[in-house]
């Protein structure tokens, strides 16, 4: 490629932001067009610059009061013409990542990866393959096969429900503090899970560690 490679990143931690743009701007064919806070900057961003790549966390606040990115995601995932995508997360859990690559993310990174991996990620998506870091592989071959891939998102009640029991909450001190039943908390508890692909309490526990809420 002739011309740079145009990026826009994304990302809720500025430190993590200015740490990764810092990083791909020591590149000459590199150059960081934008950078966003949260999902709806980066829906207006990838609007107005034209760009190759967007590499983003999908634990961002979303636009609607939903969970995280990825209904965004999964929107623009679907546009005929699009930049390739990059997902860079600390989320750990097998069908969640299976999920995103079953939506079409060209890559997927995990924090813990070295960051010379966002380096031959972006080479290899501009190359239209498909990549996915050593940390993601491992977690993609601990996936049980017939499960299907869970990249889910929660309504902005069951992220509700996730943030007070992430706080300490018991299921019937949330439904206290919500004015719901708490048969109504528990089912959205459970949905939350079954979209997320959570299956055990110590899964549910580990999520909410990793995206910061526990």
């Amino acid at each position: 490629m002739d011309s740079k490679i145009r990026i826009i990143l994304a990302d809720d931690h500025a430190a993590v932001r200015e740490g990764i743009s810092a990083w791909l701007q020591c590149d000459p064919r590199v150059e960081v067009v934008a950078t966003a806070g949260d999902t709806e900057c980066l829906a207006d961003l990838i609007g107005r610059f034209p760009c190759d790549i967007v590499i983003s966390d999908i634990g961002m606040r979303c636009i609607d009061g939903k969970s995280n990115a990825i209904a965004f995601l999964r929107s623009f995932l679907g546009q005929p013409e699009r930049a390739r995508l990059i997902v860079v997360t600390m989320i750990a859990q097998p069908q969640m990542l299976a999920g995103l690559l079953e939506l079409g993310a060209d890559g997927l990174l995990d924090k813990r990866d070295c960051i010379e991996s966002l380096n031959e990620a972006m080479a290899a998506v501009i190359r239209g393959e498909c990549f996915v870091s050593k940390h993601v592989e491992a977690l993609l071959k601990s996936h049980a096969g017939n499960k299907p891939g869970r990249a889910g998102v929660l309504s902005a009640r069951e992220w509700e429900v996730f943030q007070l029991y992430a706080a300490g909450k018991s299921l019937i001190g949330i439904a206290e503090h919500l004015g719901r039943s708490v048969k109504t908390i528990g089912t959205q508890r459970r949905n939350a899970m079954r979209k997320l692909g959570l299956e055990t309490e110590t899964q549910l526990l580990n999520y909410l560690r990793q995206i910061g809420l526990s």
